[in-house]
């Protein structure tokens, strides 16, 4: 991340008032700014092993134990958090990590939040933490390859709420609509500006294409999409972001869910990850204007490994019901170029045309500026059911493992299917793809026969 010179556009309460890059936090900063903000409490934030934030709150009353607590951390259970911790030897330690923190948006006293590492009794990172995971599988790809990973999520959901005729919206046809067709505009914006403000680099947020009425009922789905940071950063955003959409929820009494698939024949919610390999502050993902090597073999990478990837990002039975033809999302091993019905699709990445702002506005000025390094690749399968933290993992590990790869660039040319799958003339080379598993514990089996590629430098052992 770029250091910060001026913070005054920046949403975080954090970063405008220490005017430094959340990277360069320090215990003294926190404590500088709940002095001079007069926060009351202190919440330690980490995720358990349902995915979802846990909580430990301190009252601020004194000076002392707060530099106390911020420097040791403080005990837990683990075997409350974790099905594979014994109780008889559950203790671990949970250490703030100062860039995270943020200024709770929903306490009803000035709170800090600030997210936690896990470590064992020896002081170490819990080696079965699946934040621990994801951040060696992070370092090993950076060590053996000199990439850095970056990633960003869109995270669909659907907001179930009494039925409401007036201005409908067409069914299966929400895509971008606006209010009032759009009945909770007013959320999403809402959970977009909180986002932000917990430190979330948000890209957009819009009307998804599902929306219907089911018994007394309607049924409204939206996204909210993220800007590419580095990948363990990207997990802690979507894990923050899911927690502020269900306070909100709760605030305005309504219903969120981001299960998989809710009806037949209405669309399902993804969450899909874009993905960049970045080297010295630039994005390697296109070479003069087209898709390089590097993004190939990450292709090649995520596609070998999706099976088994599946078992982190499809968690949910009805996951698979999900990914069905016809419906936007996956069902074969394949990849291509705008196509939403491909497992690794290639989005428009600006490396055409470069003259469309004069186009569309003649006063401006043609500066030739190149925008390639907008261009990501997207992996489609995964879902709201996903652990975030092993799923990143799991796909920092496919990276590595296509950059590695001595036939990857013969492998992505064989699962290329160009703009439409269903063409007549991909027709019998999709015949002969391999399929993404069908349930739980398809995913399972297939997690086993390619554990051997996750265990590798030492990056999914959690022992």
């Amino acid at each position: 991340m770029t250091a910060i010179n001026s913070n005054a556009g920046n949403a975080s309460l954090l970063i405008q008032h220490l005017n430094k890059s959340p990277r360069d936090f320090t215990k003294a900063d926190i404590i500088q700014f709940i002095k001079e903000k007069q926060i009351q409490m202190l919440n330690f934030r980490y995720p358990g092993e349902d995915n979802r934030l846990k909580t430990l709150n301190f009252v601020i009353n004194d000076y002392h134990y707060l530099d106390s607590i911020l420097s040791t951390g403080e005990r837990v259970d683990g075997s409350s958090l974790f099905s594979n911790i014994e109780a008889g030897s559950s203790d671990l330690y949970v250490v703030p990590k100062f860039r995270t923190a943020f200024v709770n948006p929903f306490a009803k006293v000035p709170t800090l939040d600030i997210l936690c590492s896990y470590f064992n009794k020896d002081g170490e990172p819990l080696a079965s933490s699946p934040e621990n995971v994801l951040h060696k599988a992070h370092n090993v790809l950076k060590e053996k390859t000199g990439f850095t990973f970056q990633t960003m999520g869109e995270l669909e959901y659907y907001i179930i709420s009494p039925k409401n005729d007036l201005f409908r919206a067409m069914n299966q046809k929400g895509y971008h609509e606006s209010a009032p067709f759009s009945k909770w505009e007013d959320f999403r914006t809402e959970a977009m500006h909180l986002i932000a403000q917990c430190g979330g680099q948000i890209k957009y947020g819009h009307l998804e294409v599902g929306n219907f009425s089911l018994g007394e009922f309607d049924y409204e789905q939206n996204e909210i999409e993220f800007l590419p940071v580095d990948v363990e950063e990207a997990a802690e955003q979507l894990l923050i972001a899911k927690w502020i959409i269900r306070s909100l929820a709760y605030k305005y009494g309504v219903t969120v869910t981001f299960a998989p698939k809710i009806t037949a024949d209405k669309a399902g919610s993804g969450m899909h990850i874009h993905t960049q390999l970045v080297k010295d502050g630039k994005n390697m993902m296109t070479e003069n204007g087209k898709l390089s090597d590097y993004a190939k073999k990450a292709i090649a990478g995520y596609l070998s490994l999706a099976p088994s990837l599946t078992a982190f990002g499809n968690t949910n039975p009805t996951s698979y019901f999900r990914l069905v033809p016809h419906q936007e999302a996956p069902t074969t091993v394949c990849w291509g170029d705008r196509n939403r019905s491909v497992l690794v699709r290639v989005p428009l990445g600006w490396s055409g045309n470069t003259d469309m702002l004069t186009k569309a506005n003649p006063a401006e000025v043609l500066t030739n500026e190149d925008f390639s390094s907008k261009q990501t690749v997207e992996f489609r399968c995964p879902d709201g059911s996903a652990n975030i933290y092993l799923l990143l993992a799991g796909l920092t590990v496919a990276a590595r493992h296509g950059l590695e790869m001595a036939n990857a660039l013969e492998y992505a040319n064989e699962t290329y299917v160009g703009i439409n799958i269903f063409s007549e003339e991909h027709k019998e080379k999709v015949k002969g793809l391999q399929t993404l598993p069908v349930s739980c514990w398809d995913s399972a089996t297939l997690l086993k026969k390619q554990a051997d590629i996750y265990k590798q430098y030492g990056v999914f052992l959690m022992q």
